[in-house]
């Protein structure tokens, strides 16, 4: 089933170990003693920006390491940020409910890099990425929210947001703006209204970099549903996955998406009056931004039985219609488990990552070409048979601060 393909574990320190060796050049007059000129003073600025572009992330990661010159021109370069070569997202896998550590995957060289989240005290946390920052929410302490560049090692503790502090529900995501670096962070929140098995409270607050300050976007009582733990933004509007609570009769699908448009800001329409029924009946579902597109992975559950995973499909929103795009073939999703939710997802550009929850095999499917393949091995130790392992997609840019 998996790629056999070898593959090497290395901290991310290795990254920066100086990537080339120079001669030193020079030219000889009568006789007289040479005098060494070093390569690198003889290459202008704009020629090494526009060399570099050309390099993988992790190469120019080492580069930095080379020399002062080297270091400040890819760290300060818009050039160069710019205009690189297209750059495949990394997976970060760990393993859940440990320190926050584990290892990145690079599908470009086929290798896996040991790297240590700053900003979050273990790995048990909710996760959104955009853009070259990660943010992170305390599975324990939802109001404890950090963003943080994986690749620099850059983090920022948010303000708490308003709102319950112990949410039944809650899910967040993040959106940077990639002319001004500022970024959105959004966060929804869902409780049950005391003794009242029907009505849920939903609350929505967003986070802009550039004031520093939450704001309550939307406040509404869902009846007969309540929100999930799944969100994106995408195209400038937030899409969360909301679930029937099944106290109203069956409902067919149990997931809807919820839509809000962080630019015109709350309309006269509740949330659920324009809520868009997912394709059919899911266990879980991911959703994720790729290109501005929102794309969901979803469970596909047995007829009768939505605790049951038969599946897992992939679907692509055009306006409010759902199109799919591909379905695992049976041999891929073997091994992935039977019960309800059984499996993480993350993508960027053309590139969705699945990863079953009990093991450490990575699946990949480009979007682009409709191809399923299985990455190399992750060299995370699989120490006891129910240990979980979790993870997450993010693209890996030194430029992006938090």
């Amino acid at each position: 089933m998996e790629d056999d393909s070898s593959w090497e574990a290395l901290p991310i320190e290795r990254i920066r170990i100086p990537a080339f060796n120079f001669r030193v050049i020079s030219e000889a007059s009568n006789g007289e003693n040479e005098l060494p000129v070093s390569l690198d003073a003889a290459v202008p600025d704009d020629i090494l920006e526009k060399i570099f572009t050309f390099l993988p992330i992790a190469s120019m990661i080492r580069s930095t390491a080379v020399c002062k010159r080297w270091h400040d021109i890819i760290y300060s370069s818009r050039y160069l940020w710019t205009h690189m070569l297209p750059q495949r997202p990394w997976y970060f896998m760990f393993t859940c409910n440990e320190t926050a550590s584990g290892y990145a995957y690079d599908p470009i060289l086929h290798k896996w890099y040991d790297l240590e989240l700053q900003g979050i005290d273990r790995s048990s946390c909710f996760v959104s990425s955009s853009c070259g920052l990660v943010c992170f929410m305390d599975n324990d302490n939802r109001n404890i929210i950090s963003v943080s560049n994986p690749i620099s090692k850059d983090w920022k503790r948010l303000l708490e947001p308003p709102g319950a502090k112990f949410p039944d529900y809650s899910t967040v995501a993040i959106k940077v703006d990639q002319v001004t670096h500022n970024y959105t962070v959004t966060l929804a929140k869902s409780k049950q209204v005391p003794e009242d098995y029907v009505q849920w409270d939903f609350s929505l607050y967003k986070y802009d970099s550039w004031s520093s300050s939450w704001v309550t976007a939307v406040k509404e009582v869902f009846i007969g549903w309540r929100g999930g733990d799944d969100s994106v933004i995408c195209g400038g509007v937030l899409y969360c996955l909301i679930q029937s609570t099944g106290v109203l009769g069956n409902v067919e699908p149990r997931h809807r998406l919820i839509m809000y448009d962080l630019v015109a800001g709350p309309s006269a329409t509740s949330l659920t009056q324009s809520s868009i029924p997912v394709p059919c009946s899911l266990t879980c579902g991911r959703l994720l931004n790729l290109r501005e597109k929102l794309v969901m992975v979803g469970g596909i559950a047995k007829p009768n039985r939505p605790d049951i995973i038969k599946g897992i499909g992939i679907w692509e929103l055009d306006k409010t219609q759902w199109q799919e795009v591909s379905r695992m073939p049976h041999k891929f999703f073997q091994g992935f488990g039977e019960l309800d939710d059984v499996f993480c997802s993350g993508g960027a550009d053309d590139l969705v990552y699945i990863q079953s929850y009990g093991a450490t095999a990575l699946l990949g499917f480009d979007m682009k070409q409709r191809q399923w393949k299985w990455s190399a091995k992750c060299p995370v130790s699989k120490k006891f048979p129910l240990q979980l392992f979790t993870g997450f997609c993010f693209e890996p840019r030194l430029d992006i601060t938090t």
